[in-house]
């Protein structure tokens, strides 16, 4: 009896054995699930709140509210913004390959800037050698905000007309952001040319305005030419045309206005003529 008892408690060890292993290995695997922290796990969220505000900056998507959706564009050294000056007026290269895709707004603002500043000196300077009379020369104001609304006004709306036109034929090369930095640089020769036609010979004056119209219109149609081609032949020769005719409205207006006697915009203070 003993052996056959004994073979009894050899079984119930056995079987003990077994559902102690079995308590063990339960044990074990959930403590396993509740310290998991392998790379697939999916994690609860600690908290209701939507991410912080700086989480949609660092990855890159700004709101058009934003000052750092502006600040993008005018995010460039002083070194680039110097050798894009060159290039604007030494044209060697395609103008879009030295801006690398990477197209700014501080050159062309500034660059607009200094020329509505120089205009209204010039044209000032100008209306000064052509005053007559001994009353005292005056300030005309009107020459400063006759040049802000002529440059910023050709500079912002110009490249947008272009801009809608092209992506109208059918030019899906077409880039806003490109145009502007186009036109913004072409500005730059108008800075030499407005600093030495004041003087009061005329012929001077159409000849240096007329090479401030070759050298910028020059300019624009070499980097415009690959974009304007894409739409159809008919299309692309209008464009063209339109482009080098309001450039031309450009340059004739700026020699009426800011460097000949008697301006339109500007006026004397006895309400005479500006000069002869």
């Amino acid at each position: 009896m003993s052996g056959s008892g004994y073979d009894a408690v050899v079984d119930v060890d056995d079987d003990g054995d077994l559902g102690h292993t079995d308590l063990q290995e339960d044990l074990e695997f959930h403590n396993s699930n509740f310290n998991d922290t392998t790379p697939g796990a999916r994690k609860a969220p600690s908290s209701g709140l939507p991410p912080p505000v700086t989480a949609s900056t660092s990855s890159g998507k700004r709101m058009l509210w934003t000052i750092s959706f502006y600040a993008q564009y005018f995010d460039v050294d002083t070194s680039a913004v110097l050798s894009r000056c060159w290039a604007a007026l030494y044209p060697r290269a395609n103008f879009l390959d030295v801006l690398e895709g990477n197209s700014d707004l501080y050159g062309p603002f500034w660059i607009a800037t200094t020329v509505v500043l120089i205009l209204f000196l010039g044209g000032t300077i100008s209306q000064y050698l052509a005053q007559t009379g001994d009353h005292p020369f005056a300030y005309d104001f009107k020459l400063l905000s006759g040049a802000a609304g002529l440059i910023y006004g050709y500079t912002l709306f110009i490249p947008i007309v272009l801009y809608l036109a092209l992506r109208y034929f059918g030019s899906e090369s077409a880039n806003l952001l490109e145009c502007w930095a186009l036109y913004g640089y072409a500005n730059l020769i108008w800075v030499p040319v407005a600093l030495i036609s004041w003087s009061p010979i005329t012929i001077l004056n159409w000849v240096f305005v007329a090479i401030g119209f070759g050298v910028s219109v020059f300019f624009l149609l070499r980097n415009l030419y690959p974009v304007l081609s894409a739409t159809d032949r008919q299309t692309s020769k209008i464009l063209l045309v339109v482009v080098i005719a309001l450039h031309m409205g450009l340059s004739l207006t700026i020699k009426i206005l800011f460097f000949a006697h008697g301006s339109p915009v500007a006026s004397n203070p006895d309400g005479g003529s500006g000069g002869d």
